[in-house]
């Protein structure tokens, strides 16, 4: 492999890892950030579904839940 090529590659970031690290380690500490994350999204979900015509989206509706779950 090029030199030049391995120094321009970026190593992945574990996404959980990351997390951890915000929140110094604390496992709890990142589950309520991550719980307050997910309920202000959801928050802003709902704005989003009340503001959005169905006309504007071509009959898409943002969903709450996973589909296929």
């Amino acid at each position: 492999m090029n030199t030049a090529v391995a120094q321009t590659e970026e190593r992945e970031i574990d996404p959980v890892e990351a997390a951890l690290a915000l929140c110094g380690g604390d496992a709890r500490a990142t589950i309520v950030t991550l719980l307050e994350e997910l309920h202000f999204v959801r928050k802003q979900l709902a704005l989003t579904q009340a503001g959005m015509s169905v006309g504007f989206t071509r009959g898409w509706k943002p969903s709450f839940e996973i589909e296929g779950e």
